[in-house]
């Protein structure tokens, strides 16, 4: 039976790594060991990135919603607290963009929110 190295495979691995780490300064871009360092710390990186997006959107939708009920008059808590009483049920997102396009119908929702409470 014929002996079978590993040569094809190591290499095939070894490009898929520095393919991932073009870019990287120095021998980060260059050698294995390096890149494949910087590559997994980086694949981790941007795992917990993905979901920091997520509460990072969250907070900015807040502070704007939170600045825009001031203009009205009230602050977030009990402007949220009114809404959901009134049985109005926009994502904060939606809240966000009408707080900053549409101060007027945002307006008219911190009314709803008051009348509620």
């Amino acid at each position: 039976m014929a002996r079978v190295k590993g040569a094809v495979t190591t290499r095939r691995r070894h490009k898929k790594i520095l393919k991932l780490a073009k870019g990287y300064f120095g021998g980060k871009s260059k050698l294995f060991r390096t890149a494949n360092e910087a590559v997994m710390k980086s694949l981790v990186y941007s795992y917990i990135g993905r979901k920091q997006k997520k509460r990072n959107f969250r907070r900015l939708w807040i502070t704007r919603i939170s600045a825009a009920a001031k203009i009205n008059g009230m602050n977030y808590s009990t402007f949220m607290h009114g809404l959901k009483n009134a049985g109005i049920t926009l994502n904060r997102k939606a809240i966000s963009e009408m707080a900053i396009n549409d101060p007027s119908a945002f307006s008219a929702l911190a009314e709803a929110a008051k009348k509620a409470l």
